[in-house]
C-alpha cells in the first residue's frame, strides 16, 4: 500500500476536479500541454473502431502520458488517473465540438434521442496499470432551434462531450440517466473509486 495516497490527475477537466474532491482524493493536476517532451493524444477515433472501445483507448493513452510525464519530469512518482468520456449516438461517435456549429449539428442530433454515455478511467503506478469502464444511457428531450441556440450562447458546450454539459444548464433538457450520473458528468465516481481502492489509495 502507499504511505502517500495522493495522485496525479492527467486531465484539465474542473468536473474531474470537482468529482475527485467530493470523494476526499488528494490530487495534483499534470498540465500535459504545458509540458516539454510530452506525448501526444490525438483524440480521434480509428475507422470503425466502436465507441467504447474509443473511450477505453483514449483513457489509457491519457495516463500513459501522464505518466510518461512523471518519468521525464523526475516528479514524485504517484499514481496518475486518466479518463476519457464519449457520446455515442446509434453507433457514431459524438466526441468535443470544435465550434458553435459543429456543436449546433450535434444537438439537433441528439434532440428527441436515446444516447449511450461511456467514461473509461484508468490508472498507472510504475509498471501496473487498470482500467474501468462505466456505461449510462441518457434520454434527451425534443430541443427546439431556440432553445439550441440560446444554449450555444451560453458558451457550455465547449469542451463537452456531445456538446452538452449533464451538471450544467443542459441539465434541464435530460429526461433520464439509466447508469452512473457522475459517469456521464465525466468520471464514474463508483469505478473511480474501486480503481483507487485497488491500488491502496482509497479507504
Amino acid at each position: 500500500m502507499l504511505v502517500d495516497k495522493r495522485i496525479y490527475l492527467a486531465s484539465q477537466s474542473p468536473r474531474r476536479r470537482e468529482l475527485l474532491k467530493q470523494i476526499g482524493v488528494a490530487f495534483d493536476v499534470l498540465p500535459l500541454r504545458a509540458m516539454p517532451g510530452r506525448m501526444d493524444v490525438v483524440e480521434v477515433p480509428h475507422e470503425g473502431e466502436a465507441a467504447v472501445d474509443f473511450a477505453q483507448r483514449m483513457a489509457t493513452e491519457k495516463t500513459a502520458s501522464g505518466w510518461h510525464a512523471v518519468e521525464s519530469r523526475r516528479l514524485l512518482r504517484f499514481p496518475v488517473l486518466g479518463a476519457d468520456t464519449v457520446v455515442e449516438l446509434d453507433g457514431a461517435i459524438l466526441g468535443k465540438p470544435a465550434g458553435r456549429a459543429e456543436a449546433q449539428r450535434m444537438l439537433n442530433r441528439l434532440s428527441g434521442s436515446v444516447h449511450r454515455v461511456h467514461t473509461a478511467v484508468a490508472i498507472q503506478h510504475e509498471d501496473r496499470f487498470e482500467i474501468r469502464v462505466s456505461s449510462s444511457t441518457v434520454t434527451l428531450a425534443v430541443l427546439d432551434d431556440i432553445t439550441i441556440s440560446r444554449y450555444l450562447d451560453t458558451g457550455e458546450y465547449l469542451g463537452k462531450a456531445g456538446a452538452y454539459g449533464v451538471q450544467g444548464r443542459a441539465g434541464a433538457f435530460v429526461e433520464r440517466i439509466e447508469g452512473s450520473y457522475s459517469g456521464v458528468v465525466g468520471l464514474p465516481l463508483y469505478e473511480t473509486a474501486g480503481l483507487l481502492r485497488a491500488f491502496g489509495l482509497f479507504d
